[in-house]
């Protein structure tokens, strides 16, 4: 048992947990169930990945937007850069279009994480926050009570 309260990671470890899809308060994992789905909180230390808040991961989808737009500004003005002055533009097009489509997904379960850190960087965890695991996977099956069968409906 530990003696007072856990020291909370510093910045650069919480970025550095996130990026590597792991839970930014203690480092623990999966957090991550698929591509596309969170776990509703770390299996480890029980720390609730939304924060209890609806709407939280507006912030993960907004990162994941200007990451988007960033990389097609980069694509796009490099792709003109590199052959100008006999741009092709339907080469451009077509390499924009599988950028704007290819990034949000493959940064996806990054932007999650990331936002989880920079979030916690300006408001660390509460009583709140640290609670049970509640992975669906990790809950033990309920078992039906009462006599012969247990309670039907």
């Amino acid at each position: 048992m530990l003696d007072g309260p856990p020291s909370f990671p510093s910045p650069t470890t919480l970025f550095s947990r996130a990026v590597r899809l792991r839970c930014p308060v203690c480092g623990g994992h999966p957090i991550i169930l698929n591509w596309f789905t969170v776990c509703p909180s770390c299996p480890v230390c029980g720390f609730r990945l939304d924060r209890h808040e609806p709407g939280y991961w507006l912030g993960s989808y907004t990162i994941n937007l200007f990451a988007t737009e960033g990389a097609f500004a980069a694509f796009f003005v490099g792709g003109m850069a590199l052959f100008w002055p006999a741009v092709p533009w339907l080469g451009l097009t077509i390499g924009g279009l599988v950028t704007v489509v290819a990034t949000p997904i493959l940064l996806f379960p990054f932007t999650k994480t990331l936002y989880l850190a920079i979030d916690l960087a300006f408001r660390p965890p509460e009583p709140p926050d640290l609670a049970t695991p509640i992975e669906r996977g990790l809950v033990a099956p309920r078992t039906p009570t009462g006599a012969a069968g247990g309670n039907r409906r």
